[in-house]
């Protein structure tokens, strides 16, 4: 039974959202620009000539799919103004909260629902969230589908019902027409499946997946319509670049953007005694691989993005020599995960994979991060976590300075 404190705490979240949503809020920078320049230019179109719009999608530069935008556009070809768009919006995006509570409740059932609510509604405060609820973003939505996949991926673990292993990959589909960056999870889903399910319906999943590209391959390549490959900053002024191959550069930054969202979980007293052996046993090893990236990384400020501790090396030392510390202490703590499952290391291995692109933003990993740790790791961090409600206080206090550091660096630092 969730308690009225916590209902009252969810009710003033939403309130803030709100108030973000009446005055602007654009924690994330990037959300009203990308509203204005991007998104809402597309939905206007869809609207008014949605063939022509369709056919030279890619020369809007937009590289996300159009999906989301068609179904938003529906609701401005029946004469809904944008800014009440922006309010529906805003609503369905808090489908992924209760989404997120939903998965807890499956896999943590014995634990207390007010923790898992609380932890669920944390998510109010992820300045990614704010601003791709408050400035209409199809990344969120994505995010809602992909949720969705786990959940019925959780139940059919739960009962082993073959009705959730379909759903499952149904809604990773819906994800990936929204958001292609979350289709390499099928490969999570599968490398689970295949112990669990008849190769017959293992056969007839593969063949749903495939028969479901069809439209998005005959899309990009036949129709030539290839939004993926619309072009994002490059090093020098006006130049751009699309996809970018230099892996180096993801498993750094991503590696540190992963680290960075699970500061408020990593406080145990067991994880860093085991960090402590895990430095010991495999210090060389880790050295290694840092060095080997180290060596081939090359992104440049000019790229923007880049995540938390990339912009903040760069504003503090100008230079990337505080980017590189964290960077080895991202290495340590992940390299700690991989000792528990080989599973860790495929998710790892696909959150790398799925950003092919030139530019590696925050938002493409935040609240993602946070997801995948409680629901598909295997690691005792999120157990222990949800074991004592007061580290809650330490999330949360989390959020609230991170969205402080989000304010002052809007309001002294905008690349």
């Amino acid at each position: 039974m969730i308690n009225r404190n916590t209902i009252f705490l969810s009710f003033f979240l939403y309130i803030s959202l709100l108030l973000g949503f009446y005055f602007d809020e654009n924690l994330n920078i990037g959300g009203k620009p990308d509203w204005y320049f991007t998104n809402f230019p597309v939905i206007r179109d869809f609207s008014e000539n949605f063939f022509k719009t369709f056919l030279n999608y890619d020369l809007y530069g937009h590289r996300h799919s159009p999906v989301y935008l068609i179904f938003l556009s529906f609701f401005s070809k029946i004469g809904i103004n944008f800014d009440l768009i922006r309010f529906i919006h805003l609503n369905i995006s808090l489908t992924l909260i209760y989404l997120f509570f939903k998965c807890l409740t499956v896999k943590f059932d014995n634990t207390d629902k007010n923790i898992l609510f609380l932890l669920s509604i944390s998510i109010f405060l992820s300045p990614t969230f704010r601003s791709l609820a408050i400035w209409p973003d199809t990344r969120i939505i994505g995010l809602i589908f992909f949720t969705l996949s786990i959940y019925e991926f959780l139940k059919f673990y739960d009962s082993k019902n073959i009705k959730s292993f379909y759903k499952t990959i149904i809604f990773l589909i819906l994800a990936s027409y929204t958001s292609p960056n979350f289709s390499v999870f099928i490969i999570f889903y599968f490398f689970h499946f295949f112990k669990e399910v008849k190769i017959k319906h293992i056969l007839y999943g593969l063949f749903i997946c495939a028969l479901s590209s069809i439209p998005a391959v005959y899309y990009i390549f036949i129709l030539d319509i290839n939004f993926l490959l619309a072009g994002t900053p490059g090093e020098i002024k006006n130049e751009t670049v699309s996809l970018n191959f230099n892996f180096s550069n993801k498993i750094l930054i991503v590696s540190s953007i992963i680290f960075f969202h699970l500061i408020p979980f990593l406080i145990n007293k067991k994880f860093f005694y085991e960090l402590i052996l895990s430095i010991k046993k495999y210090f060389l090893i880790i050295l290694l691989f840092f060095v080997l990236n180290l060596y081939f990384f090359d992104y440049s400020m000019a790229f923007t993005g880049g995540g938390f501790f990339f912009q903040l090396s760069n504003f503090v030392l100008n230079n990337n020599l505080f980017f590189y510390f964290f960077t080895f202490i991202s290495f340590i703590v992940i390299a700690n995960f991989f000792k528990y499952s080989f599973y860790n290391i495929l998710l790892y291995t696909l959150l790398i994979l799925s950003n092919i692109q030139n530019t590696i933003y925050h938002k493409y990993y935040d609240p993602l991060i946070m997801i995948i740790f409680f629901l598909m790791t295997v690691h005792f961090l999120p157990q222990k976590f949800l074991s004592n409600k007061t580290n809650l206080i330490i999330l949360y206090t989390f959020y609230f300075s991170y969205i402080l550091l989000r304010i002052l660096k809007k309001t002294f630092y905008l690349y």
